[in-house]
């Protein structure tokens, strides 16, 4: 391996030792324009896809995007009979974003991969997409909520059709607050050595 190999590993390895998500109610101001968003979705797209399916499809949202996916999250809540937290719960992430990544897991039919696999890569570039957006210094949050998960509302709100889901919902944006570290895994907890 080369010096500047060498060095570019070592930095990446220091980015995901001490990356963390921030919290999308504290995004303010900018927001990356097209172009830089594009960059960030094609780094995050290098994820693992067996066999180059591509079992999933992006949608971005704007603050337009946000305030209309509010006012439906709402009317969803009240259509199922929901109490005022889960309105709120559901109105609040899209009140708030300037601009979200919606990541939805839509499996292809394949006799080589299984959905599960598939769906596992939907979530790998609901992680692509939130590390990507962190190297290029935003902040960045990973989100779901009960709208998404609720049929009607991915539906409507972003076209999901037959086995299609939400992954997630990733909210990019400028951090204007610093947070702490929250506490990690306790890993001697968590691994067995075979």
């Amino acid at each position: 391996m080369t010096q500047d190999a060498f060095a570019l590993t070592q930095d990446a390895f220091a980015f995901l030792q001490t990356r963390q998500s921030h919290p999308a109610k504290l995004f303010k101001g900018a927001v990356p324009e097209r172009a830089e968003l594009l960059e960030i979705l094609a780094a995050a797209t290098r994820v693992p896809d067996h066999g180059k399916l591509e079992p999933w499809r992006l949608v971005v949202l704007d603050r337009a995007a946000m305030l209309r996916l509010a006012d439906l999250a709402e009317a969803r809540a009240q259509a199922i009979g929901a109490d005022a937290e889960k309105i709120a719960k559901g109105r609040g992430q899209f009140d708030l974003g300037q601009l979200a990544v919606v990541v939805v897991s839509s499996p292809k039919a394949s006799d080589k991969i299984p959905q599960s696999e598939q769906m596992l890569s939907a979530g790998a570039l609901c992680f692509g997409v939130l590390n990507a957006a962190l190297a290029k210094g935003w902040g960045a949050n990973w989100l779901s909520g009960w709208p998404s998960h609720d049929p009607v509302f991915a539906a409507q709100a972003f076209g999901c059709v037959g086995d299609e889901t939400v992954a997630g919902i990733v909210h990019i944006g400028t951090v204007v607050t610093p947070i702490s570290d929250r506490p990690r895994p306790d890993l001697a907890k968590l691994i067995t050595w075979a």
